[in-house]
This record gives C-alpha cells, structure tokens and sequence, in this order.
C-alpha cells in the first residue's frame, strides 16, 4: 500500500476539514501542556474541567458551533496505527498541541459497509493548529508525527459525546456501530476495539505509518 503525508494545505483536505482560523489558541494550550499527560499508549478525556473553565469555552460555542453546547477534552499520547474510525453528527475540532498525523477517509465510502483502508488519507497538522473534521470524515485517534514523540491534542465536540451510548434498538446496520453517544464506529480486526465488541468493518492493512516518520 503506497500512503504519503500531505500538508493540511494540500487541496485534498478541503473535502474533509478546514484550518479554524481568527483564534487564538495559545492559552487552551498552555492549560493542555499543564493539566493532561503525554503517556506512551493513547488516552481520551472528553471534558476536561481546566479546559472549560478558559474563555474560548464560549467562543467555541457561539462562533464555530453557533451556539450549541460544546466540551472540551483531549487526546494525547503516542501512536502510528490506525486501528479504528469513526464519525459523528457533527464537526470536531482538533487543536494540535504538537505536530500530529491524521488518518482520514470518508463516511461515502462506508455507507454500503465495509471500508478499505487503501481509501485513507494522511494529513500533517502542524503544531498550534486549529482543524475542524467535517461531520462526513472518517477519523480516530491522531498519530505521532516523529517516531516515538507523545502528542497532545485538544478535542472539541457537542456536549455529551462519547459518553455511554443509548439503550437503543437496532434497527439498521448502522445502528450496530453506535460504539458511544454520538460515536459510531468501525474496527479493524487487529484493533483492541474489536474485542470490546466494535463493528469489525476494516478491511486490507490496519495502517501503520511507523516507516514514514
């Protein structure tokens, strides 16, 4: 499988996110780098009180979210495999506190079921950098940019995401990749995900971006 790294310049992000720009980010920073570990294996916390007590709580709110509810957590750590992706009903936005590779496909080419890794794309988002995922993009936890160098990245989405899911009744396929509230998603069978009962959907290479870093 041929897969390169293209700058989140590269015309070929525009169908998936955009740079979130007119913010400053600097302060949320600071507080990530202060209150939130960068450990060897991959941690998410959805709502992290030291980040929403900051002002740009509010700004993310009205300005980008245009009012709705939002919160503000992190996914920090170390990674080079894609593992999983998922989707929301929503944007997310991710402000990258170093640099950090996504791994990025479209919900399209899901639709009918299974997806081909072969189909991901790799964005570089730089350090200080504010991105939103369309509600369309197919994404999980970011990577590494140098081999072996944790990351911190603060994650922001509609209040209550990734909380236990509903109690609902399956009345499609798609409803069998409800993994979370708002979080639906799909493994690879290499994924730990898998065997906690994730929609195995993956298919070709679980990618691993190790050798190009």
């Amino acid at each position: 499988m041929s897969l390169t790294i293209k700058p989140i310049t590269d015309e070929a992000f525009a169908k998936y996110g955009r740079v979130v720009e007119g913010i400053d980010w600097s302060g949320l920073l600071e507080t990530l780098r202060a209150s939130s570990p960068a450990p060897d294996s991959v941690i998410y916390v959805p709502s992290c009180p030291e980040l929403e007590a900051l002002p740009v709580k509010q700004l993310l709110s009205d300005n980008v979210y245009g009012g709705m509810p939002v919160q503000i957590g992190y996914c920090n750590g170390t990674n080079t495999k894609l593992n999983c992706l998922e989707y929301h009903r929503d944007s997310e936005i991710d402000i990258a506190d170093d640099d950090v590779v996504l791994l990025l496909g479209s919900q399209q080419d899901a639709a009918k079921g299974e997806y081909d890794t072969a189909k991901i794309e790799a964005f570089l988002c730089p350090k200080g950098t504010g991105v939103e995922l369309y509600a369309t993009t197919l994404h999980y936890a970011p990577c590494s940019a140098k081999l072996g160098q944790p990351f911190r990245v603060v994650i922001v989405l509609p209040k209550g995401t990734n909380e236990d899911k509903p109690d609902i009744e399956i009345t499609c396929s798609e409803d069998e990749r409800l993994f979370a509230r708002n979080k639906w998603l799909i493994a690879h069978p290499e994924a730990p995900e898998a065997a906690q009962g994730a929609v195995v959907a993956l298919t070709g290479e679980n990618i691993d971006i190790k050798d190009l870093i």
